[in-house]
């Protein structure tokens, strides 16, 4: 670089950066749309970031045309401290990008003007292919310092509804001040009538937004989050009537689901949310994909009994559990789907299969062995209940 033009650029950079600052001001107030939708953003804010931002590409204008003025000060300080202060005021990033564009065209254009006859054709190339390389380097200054803010912002967010969902789900849902503020951050109404649903420990979060997506197409309103457990959902379910959740929850194939009563607002999530569970392990004890805790009250009763559901297998089923080698499991299951089908023998054998002599065989093994207890033709409630019990393996 000619000792004429590096003169020039000292010479502009001092005298020209104020003025350069107010008219990019001027220009991003008047064409960058963006910068007027952020009521935080004051004119003392932006002309502060302008001054600082017009100075260091100025600077690093010099540096990109003499290296021997490479050191010192981190000169894209400007450039990441825009960054992250635009960020937080939630500016668009590609209406800040913009800006440093409209800066370095108003750079180039001054330059221009200035320079009159000091520069010649090559001095112009020049200036104006360093200038351009300078500014897209600042604005990925600026773009890898918002990114990083935006991160964190996430995080930060993330964390505090992975706490509040805690909160949730442990019973502060009762006090008012908190179930505005779940509210507001799950986005769901804290007073009105919703569902939990607790999903296996294996469904994916993206399982977990298709069944949000799902369940707003059929006009339910819900918020998800993984937790030890699975993925939780709580459901608006917008009456006290419980909703057909079916097309919404389809999604969720990684293992059963289950789903609570209705909830009257949050004050409520804390017992659907060991609604929710209880009606998960039931599915997951039967083989099937949903189970709605009202509709298995039975064995939710099993369940939140642990030390009388111990009593009920060792009483009408702690002798065939006694039994050597497989034959126990084996009368133990034929007994489980003779009870569930009414006492049928017939239907019992077409569900095992095997045929009927064999049921009828096998009960009377049952009987056998139970003194007589176990096998009457009509099975009674207490047998049905440690039946469900022993499959829960609510008895432990």
């Amino acid at each position: 670089m000619r000792a004429t033009t590096a003169a020039f650029l000292e010479r502009h950079r001092a005298e020209r950066v104020t003025v350069l600052a107010e008219a990019l001001l001027a220009v991003i107030r008047a064409e960058n749309v963006g910068y007027a939708e952020v009521p935080v953003l004051a004119d003392d804010d932006l002309r502060r970031s302008c001054l600082d931002n017009v100075a260091r590409v100025l600077e690093l204008l010099e540096v990109e045309l003499d290296p021997a003025r490479a050191g010192g000060p981190d000169r894209y300080d400007a450039a990441r401290a825009t960054g992250h202060r635009r960020a937080e005021q939630g500016l668009p990033l590609d209406d800040v990008l913009r800006s440093f564009r409209m800066g370095g065209r108003l750079i180039w254009e001054d330059l221009l003007d200035q320079a009159g006859d000091t520069l010649d054709a090559h001095d112009v190339r020049e200036i104006g292919t360093s200038l351009w390389a300078v500014v897209d380097r600042t604005s990925a200054a600026v773009a890898a310092a918002y990114h990083e803010t935006e991160a964190g912002a996430l995080r930060a967010h993330e964390q505090r509804r992975t706490a509040l969902w805690e909160d949730l789900l442990a019973g502060r849902g009762a006090d008012p001040v908190f179930a505005a503020e779940a509210g507001r951050l799950l986005d769901l109404h804290p007073g009105a009538p919703c569902i939990v649903v607790v999903a296996h420990g294996d469904t994916t979060a993206a399982a977990a937004r298709s069944a949000e997506a799902g369940l707003r197409a059929a006009g339910y309103r819900s918020s998800w989050v993984r937790r030890a457990v699975g993925v939780v959902g709580l459901v608006e379910a917008g009456s006290l009537v419980a909703p057909d959740l079916s097309a919404g929850l389809r999604v969720l194939v990684d293992g059963p689901v289950g789903t609570s009563g209705v909830a009257v607002g949050f004050a409520q999530v804390e017992q659907a949310f060991r609604h929710a569970l209880a009606a998960q392990r039931i599915a997951a004890s039967r083989g099937v994909p949903t189970v709605a805790f009202d509709d298995a009250l039975p064995d939710a009763l099993v369940l939140a009994s642990p030390d009388i559901a111990a009593r009920l297998v060792d009483r009408w089923l702690g002798p065939l559990l006694e039994l050597p080698g497989d034959e126990g499991r084996a009368l133990v299951e034929t007994l489980e789907v003779w009870v569930r089908l009414g006492g049928s023998t017939t239907a019992t054998a077409q569900a095992l299969p095997c045929h009927r002599n064999t049921v009828l065989n096998r009960l009377r093994r049952v009987r056998q062995v139970t003194g007589g207890r176990v096998g009457a033709a009509t099975p009674p409630v207490e047998l049905s209940l440690a039946l469900a019990a022993y499959r829960l393996g609510a008895a432990g």
